[in-house]
C-alpha cells in the first residue's frame, strides 16, 4: 500500500502537502468522521482524494453545482483517474451505466449532487455500491444559519446507514462558530476530529477604497499593476459594459457569467488561465474550481452581500504565495442598497404566492399533480410573461427552494447524443438511396462504438473536424438522418431546470415555516451588518475576517489599507516632515548612501535610516546595484 506522499506525487507531482492536509488525510484513513475548514485556495480537495486513492472501492462526494463536479471530474480524468458525476441533466440510462461502472468495482470517484440523494432509484442502488468515504464539499450549505443553506444537503445524514457508517469528511472554505456547529450535528458527525487552517493570508493586502469614480479607479488600477487580474461585478450587463471599457483603453480584457454558452465560458476561461486575457469582468458564477496561481488583483465594484463570498472570491489572488492585493471599492450608495436587500431578499407570503401560482400555470400543472416532474425554465421569457420582476422571481424560487416545494439548477448542459434506430440491412438500403449521406453515417459508425445499442454522448465539432465540414452542416446532417427514421439525435442544450418536489397546491394554501423563515432572514440580516462594519472597520482587515469565522489568529496582518495607514503615521511621528522632504530631493537628483544623507542634511544617522525605511515600505525608494539609494 502507498503513502499519501507516494500518492500526491505520483498523481500530482508534489512532493510535500500544504498546511494540515496531511493531518486530515490520517485522520481520513484512521476511519475518523473529520470537519476541515480550508481557506480558499487551501486545497481541500486533495484531503479526500489521497485517502480515497489509498482505500478499496469508490469515494462518494457530495457537491452543490454541476459547475464544480464537471470540472473535478475532468481534472481526475487527467490524471487517469476513474471519475464521474450524476446530476439532473444526465438522461436515466446514462445514470444506470455510471451506477453499473461503480457497482463492478470502475470508479474511484461518484460525484453526487444533493438533489440525487431524494431519487428513490438512487437510494435503491446506493446500498449495492462498493462506498469507501463520504466526501462532502461546500459543507456550510447544510445550515440553515449559514450563507448558501440548500435543504437537499439536509437528506446526506439519512443516507449515512446505508453506506455502512463509512467515515465522512465534510469541507468548507468558511464556517462561523455556528455554522461549524451545525454542520457537525446535521451531518451527524461522530466525535469528528477538527482541522482549521488560518484565515490570515500573509501575502494578501486587503484595500478598501471610498471612490466615487470606480472606472477611472479600476483603469488606472490595471494599467498601473499588470498580470492577471479578476474583476468581479453583481450584474451580467456590467460584466460586458466594462471589458468592453477597458478595449479602449488598450487594456487585455474579457466579460464572464453564466447566461454564456458552455463553450463560451470554456473558450473566455482558458484564455484567461493561459494569459492570453489578463483581466476577466465577470459575476461570482467565474472562479469556483478554477486554481490560477499567480493572479495579482482581486478587485469588487460592488460590495457583496456577505463576508463569505468576499473573502472566498478575494482570496483567488496570490495563491501561489507572493504578493497580492483585494481591493474593494465603494460608495456610501452602495451601504444603503446594500441595507434594504433582507427584505427584498425575503419577500412577503403574498408575493411567493404569486411566483408561485405563475410558475405553475407557465408549466400548466393541473392541481392535485406535478411532483417529480422538471421543466426547462427560461427566466427572461417567465418574467415577460407574468409580468414579475427577476429579482422579485430570483428570491421567491430561493424561498421556494428552502422549502423543499421545488428545486433547480441554473445552467445545466446535456451533451448531444445520437443512437441507431434502424437495422444494419435498412441501414445499407439508406445509403444507396442517399449516397450523400454515407460519410456520416459511416463516420458515426466509426467513432463512437456502441451506437446502435445505446444512446451515445457525440460531439458535432469533432464530426466536423473529422468530415472537413462545416458545424452547420453536420447539425443539419444529424437531422435530417433523425427526421428519415434512421437515427435518434438529441442536440445538446443548456438550460436552467425547475425540478417540482411537491404536487400543486392553490396558492392561496401555500404556506411556509414562518419559524425558520424569520430566523433566516434575521440571520442574513447580520451577514449585511457584519460587511457593512467591515467595509467601515478603521483597524486590520485580516483579523476582521479571522475573528468572523472563529480564527485566534488575531496579529494584525500589517499590509492592508488599515495596517499601512497605521503603519505611516507610527512612521510621520517619529521623523521630521522636513527631513522627508529634503531626503526625497536629494534622492531624485542622483542615487545616495545613507551616509552621504546624513551628512547633506545633518541629520543623525538613525533619523536618515527611518526615512529610508519608510520610503522603502511605501515603494517610493529601493536600493540600486552600487548599494545606494534613489527613487523609483
Amino acid at each position: 500500500m502507498k503513502t499519501p506522499k507516494e500518492i500526491l506525487h505520483q498523481y500530482w507531482g508534489y512532493e510535500s502537502f500544504r498546511p494540515i492536509q496531511e493531518e486530515i488525510i490520517q485522520a481520513v484513513l484512521e476511519g475518523k468522521d473529520t470537519l476541515a475548514i480550508l481557506p480558499t485556495g487551501g486545497g481541500k480537495s486533495i484531503c479526500f482524494q489521497v485517502p480515497a486513492l489509498i482505500k478499496e472501492g469508490t469515494c462518494l462526494v457530495v457537491s452543490p453545482l454541476i459547475a464544480l463536479m464537471t470540472e473535478q471530474v475532468e481534472r481526475l480524468d487527467k490524471l487517469n483517474i476513474s471519475a464521474k458525476a450524476i446530476h439532473t441533466g444526465l438522461h436515466a440510462d446514462d445514470i444506470d451505466e455510471i451506477l453499473d461502472a461503480c457497482e463492478e468495482g470502475n470508479l474511484k470517484f461518484l460525484y453526487v449532487s444533493p438533489e440525487r440523494l431524494n431519487s428513490k432509484r438512487f437510494i435503491e442502488r446506493l446500498a449495492d455500491l462498493p462506498i469507501s468515504m463520504l466526501a462532502v464539499d461546500e459543507a456550510h450549505c447544510i445550515s440553515q444559519w449559514g450563507y448558501d443553506f440548500r435543504p437537499s444537503y439536509l437528506q446526506i445524514a439519512s443516507i449515512k446507514t446505508l453506506l455502512g457508517n463509512v467515515p465522512t469528511v465534510a469541507l468548507t472554505a468558511s464556517a462561523t462558530p455556528s455554522v461549524k456547529d451545525d454542520m457537525v450535528k446535521k451531518l451527524k458527525l461522530y466525535n469528528p476530529s477538527y482541522f482549521f487552517g488560518s484565515f490570515i493570508r500573509e501575502n494578501l493586502s486587503y484595500q478598501v477604497v471610498e471612490c466615487n469614480d470606480k472606472i477611472n479607479f479600476l483603469i488606472n488600477l490595471l494599467k498601473n499593476n499588470p498580470g492577471s487580474s479578476i474583476v468581479y461585478c453583481k450584474t451580467r450587463r456590467k460584466t460586458k459594459e466594462i471589458a468592453d471599457l477597458l478595449h479602449q483603453f488598450h487594456l487585455s480584457a474579457d466579460f464572464y457569467h453564466a447566461g454564456l454558452s458552455q463553450e463560451q465560458r470554456i473558450e473566455k476561461q482558458l484564455a484567461w488561465i493561459n494569459d492570453k486575457t489578463d483581466c476577466m469582468v465577470c459575476t461570482n458564477a467565474f472562479g469556483m474550481g478554477i486554481d490560477k496561481p499567480d493572479v495579482r488583483m482581486v478587485i469588487h465594484m460592488d460590495v457583496p452581500d456577505c463576508l463569505e463570498n468576499y473573502y472566498q472570491e478575494a482570496g483567488r489572488a496570490g495563491r501561489e504565495g507572493k504578493k497580492s492585493s483585494a481591493y474593494l471599492l465603494y460608495r456610501n450608495r452602495d451601504l444603503e442598497e446594500l441595507q434594504t436587500l433582507p427584505d427584498l431578499k425575503y419577500p412577503g407570503i403574498e408575493n411567493i404566492r404569486k411566483v408561485y401560482k405563475a410558475l405553475c400555470n407557465h408549466f400548466q400543472i393541473p392541481a392535485g399533480v406535478g411532483a417529480g416532474q422538471s421543466f426547462d425554465f427560461e427566466i427572461q421569457s417567465f418574467a415577460s410573461a407574468f409580468k414579475l420582476n427577476l429579482f422579485e422571481i430570483l428570491y421567491c424560487l430561493d424561498i421556494l427552494k428552502q422549502e423543499e416545494i421545488i428545486s433547480y439548477q441554473d445552467q445545466v448542459f446535456t451533451p448531444s447524443t445520437v443512437e441507431f434506430v434502424c437495422d444494419r440491412m435498412g441501414l445499407e438500403t439508406y445509403e444507396k438511396a442517399f449516397p450523400q449521406m454515407e460519410s456520416i453515417v459511416k463516420m458515426l459508425l466509426r467513432t463512437y462504438g456502441g451506437i446502435f445499442d445505446n444512446a451515445v454522448k457525440i460531439n458535432e465539432h469533432q464530426l466536423a473536424w473529422l468530415l472537413k465540414w462545416d458545424i452547420s452542416n453536420v447539425k443539419k446532417a444529424l437531422q435530417q438522418l433523425q427526421q428519415n427514421g434512421i437515427v435518434q439525435y438529441r442536440a445538446s442544450k443548456e438550460s436552467t431546470l425547475i425540478y417540482f418536489l411537491e404536487d400543486r397546491i392553490p396558492s392561496s394554501e401555500l404556506n411556509i415555516d414562518y419559524a425558520h423563515y424569520h430566523s433566516r432572514k434575521a440571520a442574513y440580516a447580520e451577514r449585511v451588518h457584519k460587511m457593512i462594519a467591515f467595509v467601515k472597520h478603521n483597524n486590520c482587515r485580516s483579523t476582521f475576517i479571522a475573528t468572523y469565522f472563529g480564527d485566534a489568529s488575531l496579529d494584525d496582518c500589517g499590509i492592508c489599507d488599515r495596517c499601512l495607514v497605521k503603519k505611516t503615521d507610527n512612521v510621520q511621528k517619529k521623523i521630521s516632515t522636513d527631513l522627508l522632504k529634503k531626503i526625497k530631493i536629494l534622492l531624485s537628483e542622483k542615487p545616495m548612501t545613507e551616509n552621504e544623507l546624513s551628512e547633506i542634511t545633518q541629520a543623525r544617522l538613525k533619523n536618515v535610516r527611518e526615512v529610508l525605511d519608510f520610503l522603502g515600505a511605501e515603494g517610493m525608494a529601493r536600493i540600486n546595484i552600487e548599494g545606494k539609494f534613489e527613487m523609483k
